[in-house]
């Protein structure tokens, strides 16, 4: 019987221990997609204990604590205390078993504190205490975390308004950990609401310098911003897509789109797809100029519950996996890219699972035969990030694709404690190869092999990949 959260945690054979220890466990941590606060890092922020840095914005645990019965003034509300919020999800732990969050949250307690006793309501005060008091130190600052993980990069995710002061701030303090932004103009793609559409052109205008009254004064804006963001050193581009868009158009009918949408006017959906799809492209066209990587976050119906997003907003727990008939729009999307030769470095994450094999066999369609894993399948995504979902996408790749060529895990998260999500996922690597080797599947004379793949695809991948 093994352990539970032992050194061998989710490691099953001889072999797996053997990669995860000697290999996966030395390699730094690459975050490529993130979405920490730059603020926090700028100012090294310290949190005042262990509610504030572990429950404040975790829609995951709210979830769970709703779920569990708990009273939303015990996860968002502003009347409970910090300890009243924990003790909530102390109660609320115990009934996580199964869940990806009992081993996320005893991996985290584990790995930033040193904390191996079981979190439940009979050690919730002794844990919250005790992980508090070193919160209030100088190794358990928002840069002090990074530094503990052994983190070399993060990329946050921003808004082309944003003024990237943070970033800047960090690389003038010589802070070891390169923090560089991302590119995430979802709200540039926005029509579905004119008054907020209008609202962001005006702020887009403000912060670019540029006039924008037609179509091409927004691309000129956006174009600008694009450059400023380069200058701090973006590498990436990240879009969070409901489904991908790709409808035919001409630039006269786009053009006169943007005209009703900017005056007021409410978009047909046909005009909404083929804005979108025109957006998508000249985004696309911008990073292929640049030598950038663009990511795409498909799948998601957001705020699903429109009396909970009326009170509490956006991004606090109630979206879900969508279905969507997306392969063929994908597939002319990346095609009229390719065909202009403007297709640059690409990387897809689906949300269903049940597209794994449509992105796994979508990818091998657009590789150029000069960039390693040009197109790339990302990593198990929000409610994948998980075990089972994290061999599902691994599985899915290694049948269609090259595995060994796979950039490897990220956090996508606004947690400082998330890093030993790379752990958990390393160790999931690691165990899925070792009992490839343990079946005979795969040689064990080639274990040196496998060591080195494991290496590349836990660090070494995306350092070349993203050329930090």
């Amino acid at each position: 019987m093994k352990n539970f959260n032992d050194e061998n945690f989710l490691l099953q054979t001889p072999v797996a221990e053997k990669l995860y220890h000697d290999h996966a466990a030395k390699m730094p941590v690459i975050d490529y997609h993130c979405h920490l606060n730059p603020a926090y890092i700028a100012d090294n922020h310290q949190f005042d204990n262990l509610s504030k840095i572990w429950l404040e914005g975790d829609h995951y645990k709210w979830r769970a604590m709703r779920a569990n019965g708990v009273n939303e003034r015990y996860i968002t509300g502003k009347d409970t205390s910090d300890w009243e919020k924990f003790e909530k999800w102390a109660e609320t732990v115990p009934n996580t078993m199964r869940n990806p969050l009992y081993h996320w949250t005893h991996l985290e307690l584990k790995t930033a504190f040193g904390v191996t006793k079981l979190l439940n309501p009979v050690t919730a005060r002794e844990i919250y205490e005790e992980c508090s008091l070193k919160l209030r130190t100088p190794d358990y600052s928002a840069r002090g975390l990074m530094l503990k993980y052994r983190v070399e990069v993060v990329c946050t995710t921003d808004d082309p308004v944003d003024s990237l002061e943070y970033h800047l701030k960090c690389k003038a303090d010589g802070f070891q950990v390169k923090v560089l932004p991302t590119w995430r103009p979802d709200k540039a793609m926005a029509v579905e609401n004119p008054e907020n559409f209008r609202a962001y052109m005006e702020k887009l205008a403000m912060v670019s310098g540029v006039a924008i009254s037609r179509y091409e004064d927004m691309l000129a804006a956006l174009r600008k911003r694009h450059d400023f963001f380069a200058s701090v050193g973006c590498r990436l581009s990240d879009h969070g897509i409901e489904e991908f868009y790709a409808e035919d158009y001409t630039q006269a009918e786009i053009g006169a789109i943007f005209n009703k949408v900017y005056g007021g006017g409410m978009l047909s959906r046909e005009e909404i797809r083929k804005f979108k799809s025109a957006m998508m492209l000249e985004f696309a066209v911008m990073d292929w100029e640049k030598g950038w990587t663009q990511q795409f976050h498909y799948g998601t119906i957001r705020n699903s519950n429109t009396k909970m997003f009326r009170l509490i907003g956006p991004d606090t727990g109630y979206d879900s996996i969508g279905e969507f008939s997306t392969a063929n729009a994908l597939a002319k999307f990346l095609d009229r890219l390719a065909v202009q030769d403007k297709l640059t470095k690409t990387i897809l994450y689906n949300l269903n699972p049940c597209a794994n094999e449509v992105i796994a066999t979508m990818i091998g369609n657009f590789q150029d035969g000069e960039i390693p894993g040009k197109i790339q399948f990302g990593s198990g995504w929000w409610f994948s990030d998980q075990k089972d979902g994290m061999e599902k996408q691994l599985n899915a790749l290694s049948l269609q694709g090259l595995l060994s060529r796979f950039v490897g895990m990220l956090t996508d998260s606004r947690s400082f404690l998330s890093y030993p999500r790379h752990e958990y996922f390393r160790r999931t690597l690691c165990n899925l190869i070792g009992e490839d080797v343990e079946k005979g599947l795969l040689p064990v004379s080639e274990i040196g092999f496998l060591g080195q793949m494991v290496e590349n695809i836990c660090y070494n991948n995306a350092k070349r990949y993203f050329n930090f």
